[in-house]
């Protein structure tokens, strides 16, 4: 029998989530550091849902940044801890969190964004990086494109299966995903397998079939947010927008590489936003005296 959940099989196990995800160039950091040294961002710098930390990691010890990072996942930040040392990591939510302190730039990658599911979720997300941002600070996000469903059904033609090996054992995620335009959300139903023929315990015992006779139905969503729709909600909240396009960057294909110039179209699948916290309300475009 499949049990149903609305857990997360890779964040409850985040060296399985590196496995299935591997970036060993640090090809999400670089990008965010190529960002951050072109539109001149000071050190101090927050990482929103920074996961098992190995983007912050990168930024901290190799760019030289003084990075922080916030996720809800304690196992996460429990291996970010661990693994990838030298970043300040809390347990807080983007849409509340308050860290008593100021960043020149605030990051937030592979589609972390998008977890704020709803209008108020995502003007409550920008009120909080208005708060945390000192003057002129830059907001930077890499997410996916909520323009590119629109007559591309690639995504949703059926659902996808993948399989990968993890310490003796084959991983087999199989994926659909749908939309559900009246919420505008991307809607994700996912069912592990585990097979290694084995009785030991590790991730699939919950339910996910490690022996392969039961399976773990895990339910997410995200929200599709327009490019236009996107650049309303950060000016409204006081940003200057200083570039959204897509591509390239760490997750397009061709994926991005040092020295890239940014396209000018935001239809293919991900969108790369650059942003800048305004210091004056008239700059908004608010002429009242």
């Amino acid at each position: 029998m499949t049990a149903i959940t609305s857990g997360n099989l890779l964040t409850d196990h985040p060296e399985l989530y590196e496995e299935r995800f591997p970036d060993p160039d640090r090809l999400a950091a670089r990008w965010t550091e190529s960002v951050l040294a072109r539109h001149g961002a000071g050190p101090r710098v927050l990482d929103v849902g920074c996961g098992t930390g190995r983007d912050a990691a990168w930024l901290h010890r190799r760019a030289g940044r003084d990075v922080t990072g916030i996720d809800t996942s304690e196992a996460m930040l429990a291996h970010a801890r661990r693994r990838h040392p030298g970043p300040r990591y809390h347990r807080a939510d983007m849409r509340d969190f308050d860290l008593g302190a100021t960043y020149d730039a605030i990051v937030c990658l592979d589609s972390a964004l998008l977890h704020c599911r709803t209008n108020e979720e995502l003007a409550a997300f920008l009120a909080r990086c208005r708060a945390h941002l000192s003057p002129a600070g830059l907001l930077v996000a890499e997410m996916r494109n909520g323009a590119f469903f629109l007559g591309n059904t690639e995504l949703l033609d059926g659902p996808r299966s993948h399989t990968f090996p993890w310490r003796g054992a084959a991983y087999t995620s199989r994926t659909t995903l749908w939309i559900d335009h009246g919420a505008q959300l991307l809607r994700r139903r996912r069912t592990w397998t585990v097979e290694d023929g084995s009785d030991d315990d590790g991730p699939g015992r919950d339910g996910s079939g490690r022996d392969g006779s039961a399976g773990t139905e895990q339910h997410s969503a995200w929200r599709l947010l327009f490019p236009q729709e996107l650049r309303y909600f950060l000016t409204t909240a006081g940003f200057e927008v200083l570039a959204l396009y897509d591509g390239p960057g760490p997750r397009t294909e061709p994926p991005w590489s040092e020295g890239a110039a940014p396209r000018e179209t935001a239809s293919s699948d991900r969108l790369h936003l650059i942003a800048r916290l305004m210091t004056h309300p008239s700059d908004n475009g608010d002429t009242t005296p």
